[in-house]
């Protein structure tokens, strides 16, 4: 076993900062998704992750703002709010052949179903990956992003975009930022456990 089962704050605190350094794609039109998506279609693992904006009211949950794809060398993020729902959205979903990699992903998709119903799209997801689930069937006492992080790659990630405005008309460099590194990590950690024959 190379990485600790379990791990506190203040160690996660001591760990060096990191974000994602690499090419962003933002993507803001529906007639970009095709390429996108056959692009995405050469890789056979994707990182991903979404956005909402945050609601402070119980009860209250808002559409997926955006998804996050990551690739080795570049992340897409695409503002679902602006491009809508297509079918080559759902297709890349339901594609068997590429492995989707996600943390806590449970809620990404049960949104993400419901985005896809108000646009009348089938959303029928195929070879879906949760890494918590993997860290469970590791013994890891943990979950989340920044934890998960922290035990398989050694470093920290912030939050503290997490309850920004995904709807705002323009996002910020720390707000891509931000949300290109929570994929990203999904498909370093899966890249990390490959390596060691966990996967």
């Amino acid at each position: 076993m190379m990485f600790a089962k379990q791990i506190t704050k203040e160690e996660i605190n001591n760990l060096p900062l990191r974000k994602y350094e690499g090419k962003i794609v933002l993507i803001t039109k529906t007639d970009d998704l095709e390429a996108v998506f056959e692009e995405l279609e050469q890789y056979p693992v994707v990182g991903f992750d979404t956005e909402a904006r945050p609601s402070f009211r119980k009860g209250v949950r808002y559409d997926t703002s955006l998804i996050q794809l990551s690739v080795p060398n570049k992340t897409y993020i695409i503002r679902l709010n602006y491009t809508g729902i297509s079918l080559v959205f759902a297709d890349f979903f339901a594609n068997s052949a590429i492995k989707k990699v996600g943390i806590s992903i449970k809620d990404d998709l049960k949104d993400l179903r419901k985005l896809c119903a108000k646009h009348q799209v089938a959303f029928d997801p195929e070879n879906v990956l949760d890494l918590n689930d993997t860290a469970k069937k590791l013994d890891v006492h943990h979950a989340g992003v920044r934890k998960l992080t922290a035990i398989f790659l050694g470093f920290r990630v912030s939050k503290a975009q997490q309850t920004s405005n995904w709807e705002n008309l323009q996002l910020t460099e720390p707000q891509l930022r931000y949300a290109a590194t929570d994929a990203w990590v999904c498909l370093e950690i899966h890249r990390r456990l490959e390596s060691l024959g966990y996967l």
